[in-house]
């Protein structure tokens, strides 16, 4: 058994059984892999992939658990090389990320833009998707930090920590009506065409919810998982958009006005965490302090330490979160 056949059956099971689109992704010959995959098979005496003809069909239930546990040490093998870089050049390495566009756009350039002046030989990556894709990404070890919002239940298997608290704000053009309301309530809200995010993203949860618990059913006539479609979208007169207050631009935005909705919707709680068992290099630690300044080193080793969700949510029951 190879490490390299291991990597190709991971590879393979990633790329959706496309064994041409694994072999131009890792620079070598389809031809190489199928062979190599063969050879473990053989090696194993079981079938990884079930066949017809010469193409792969799917995952053999056995397959599924050899894929899993070549993906550990997978990863194992990468914290291996990791541990090595820290101690040969703690600054030089990589950084990947997966988050939402609303974070990448709105929430990171800043962080970024100075961590890359203190380590311009870190590489970073960014990988913008929905809260399901951001999960899978870091589960899987593609990312080494996941920063998301909603669907929480889904990075059960990762190490999340609360970083910020934020608000939304209700956006329209200059001359809407809603702009001479002092205090906007939910129902003058519902009675409007709204554009806003896509459910299950960006905080759309807590929206949804605050119209139901006032026995209301918002008119929600265009969805998007891009906070600048949305605003596009409100400029073209479509409807008065919902979106997360950070994400109004004042340099270009000047042509629409954000107001407050601060008391119509519960604020939302952006996390940043990681798979356990990930090797935290210094910048990471670094990083992550950056983006969330209470989570120094000793509080991120705190939460890792905490061996279910529950304990790390107890850990910060008490933290006051920052506002953005």
């Amino acid at each position: 058994m190879k490490l390299q056949q291991l990597r190709y059956i991971w590879e393979v099971a990633h790329h959706d059984l496309n064994v041409s689109a694994t072999a131009q992704s890792l620079f070598t010959s389809q031809p190489g892999i199928s062979k190599q995959i063969r050879l473990l098979e053989d090696e194993l005496g079981v079938e990884i992939f079930a066949r017809s003809g010469k193409h792969l069909t799917h995952i053999t239930p056995v397959g599924n658990l050899i894929i899993q546990v070549a993906g550990d040490i997978l990863r194992q093998v990468e914290s291996i090389k990791q541990v090595a870089q820290e101690y040969s050049n703690e600054k030089k390495g990589s950084l990947a990320i997966a988050t939402t566009h609303t974070q990448a756009r709105y929430a990171l350039p800043k962080i970024i833009g100075a961590f890359r002046k203190d380590y311009p030989d870190v590489t970073m990556h960014m990988n913008q998707g929905t809260p399901n894709q951001i999960a899978e990404l870091a589960a899987t070890g593609e990312v080494d930090f996941a920063i998301a919002t909603e669907g929480l239940d889904l990075f059960n298997d990762l190490v999340m920590m609360p970083c910020y608290r934020w608000h939304r704000a209700i956006v329209v053009p200059k001359d809407h009506p809603l702009t001479k309301v002092k205090r906007l309530s939910l129902a003058e809200i519902a009675a409007q065409p709204i554009v806003t995010y896509v459910f299950g993203f960006t905080g759309r949860s807590m929206l949804d919810e605050a119209f139901v618990s006032e026995g209301l059913k918002p008119n929600v006539v265009f969805t998007a998982t891009d906070t600048d479609v949305i605003k596009t979208y409100v400029r073209l007169g479509m409807g008065v958009g919902i979106i997360a207050a950070m994400a109004l631009d004042p340099v270009q935005d000047t042509d629409l006005v954000a107001l407050d909705a601060s008391h119509l919707f519960r604020p939302s709680v952006t996390h940043i965490g990681f798979r356990r068992g990930t090797f935290l290099r210094r910048y990471m630690y670094d990083f992550i302090e950056r983006f969330a300044p209470h989570l120094d080193r000793y509080k991120v080793d705190e939460a890792v330490a905490c061996s279910t969700r529950l304990e790390r949510e107890k850990l910060f029951a008490d933290t006051e979160l920052p506002v953005r």
